[in-house]
């Protein structure tokens, strides 16, 4: 692992809308002259000069120049951190030297990707590599898929403190959400979607729920892509778009922890819409909905700070063991999830690697398998999110 190095966490992708909410958050947590020692990091000198004035963060506040474009430059910067903290997607774009350079120095590394064929294609190149330095390579730190990875996480602890084993089957719910999801998720969203057009047999990855978990596959799972009337929650439920990568991530720290929600483990994810007549009908018109596809918003546009402000999210869990006894938990978020509650969880995941160097070995990762229960309280008391038992 990368120990002594001249920066604690470098935000790569500094002058990004996203990156410069990290930023913020940073200055406003940590400072410029704490125990975390962060830089700024972009392709443009001036220009991250530009956004540090904006912003009134401190001249104290290093700079670091890298393009992507430009291998050395990124190789040089990540060679200088404990901890990238990458905002420049979409990943299968601009990424992959990032993880390799990462991978080969033994630095650590989080991003907010929620681009499964990327990852799966990262895992195989970079792996063996990641496990051979130390570096600990974390993926999906942001709204995809923290709340749903570690309210998977947090539902299997209380699991088993109420029954003495985990649940083999868990529904993860959205039951409320305001905000808009961030113009790099949408990009993301359309480079997969270009590239699977031109590469077929991602369509398999993308399907598979177990795409991310090397040789294994599961039970058979939920698809999730229909309305459903659920008796047990009184309510109709409608596709989630995030479910495709979540269910991955959420698989893939089931098998790098062991199985520990078993070998069965079935988990599902949708948005609950309400019951009656209502409730069907707002659960199919969210089933037929293509904004995400026509959104014109792009990388580097976001909402405005009162709209970031304004926004939450609700994600209840629902878990049942063999016997049908169940247990509840949820997830909220106090800030809009793409932008002002992401900012937030991919900032304390950096933190805590930086903070937490016995965590986790070399390899690539997800949030829960890799930071588990410290990442839970550090996002209670840092990041406004509330993880709570609901029974």
């Amino acid at each position: 692992m990368s120990e002594n190095r001249e920066y604690g966490i470098i935000v790569y992708g500094a002058t990004g809308y996203t990156g410069r909410l990290v930023c913020e958050y940073l200055n406003r947590q940590y400072g410029v002259n704490g125990d975390v020692k962060w830089a700024m990091a972009g392709r443009s000198q001036a220009k991250l000069e530009a956004v540090r004035d904006e912003m009134s963060i401190p001249v104290d506040v290093p700079l670091v120049v890298a393009d992507a474009s430009d291998y050395g430059s990124v190789e040089n910067m990540v060679k200088s951190a404990q901890v990238i903290l990458t905002t420049v997607g979409p990943y299968q774009l601009y990424g992959s030297d990032v993880v390799r350079a990462c991978s080969e120095a033994g630095t650590d590394y989080v991003d907010l990707c929620g681009e499964p064929a990327w990852m799966h294609e990262m895992i195989a190149a970079h792996g063996e590599t990641a496990k051979a330095s130390g570096a600990r390579i974390v993926f999906s730190c942001g709204f995809d898929s923290i709340p749903f990875d570690l309210g998977a996480y947090f539902l299997q602890q209380v699991a088993k403190n109420k029954f003495g084993a985990p649940v083999s089957r868990i529904k993860g719910r959205v039951r409320a959400m305001q905000g808009t999801f961030s113009g790099g998720t949408l990009a993301s969203f359309k480079a997969t979607m270009a590239a699977a057009a031109k590469q077929p047999e991602m369509i398999q990855v993308l399907m598979n729920p177990f795409a991310l978990t090397a040789e294994f596959n599961g039970p058979e799972q939920p698809s999730g892509l229909a309305p459903i009337y659920e008796e047990d929650l009184s309510s109709w439920s409608a596709p989630f778009v995030m479910a495709t990568i979540n269910t991955k991530n959420i698989h893939r720290s089931n098998f790098l922890m062991g199985h520990e929600y078993g070998e069965n483990f079935v988990y599902d994810e949708m948005m609950l819409t309400g019951p009656g007549d209502k409730g069907e009908a707002m659960a199919k018109a969210v089933a037929e909905d293509k904004s995400m596809a026509e959104n014109p918003i792009k990388p580097g546009e976001g909402p405005s700070k009162e709209e970031r402000e304004a926004g939450f999210y609700d994600v209840l869990f629902v878990g049942i063991n063999e016997n049908g006894d169940t247990v509840r938990v949820s997830v909220k978020g106090d800030k809009d999830p793409g932008y002002g509650s992401t900012s937030k969880m991919i900032a304390e995941s950096a933190v805590c690697l930086l903070k937490n160097l016995d965590v986790a070995s070399g390899g690539i990762w997800t949030p829960a398998a890799a930071l588990g229960s410290l990442l839970v309280d550090r996002l209670q008391e840092n990041a406004g999110l509330n993880f709570q038992i609901e029974d």
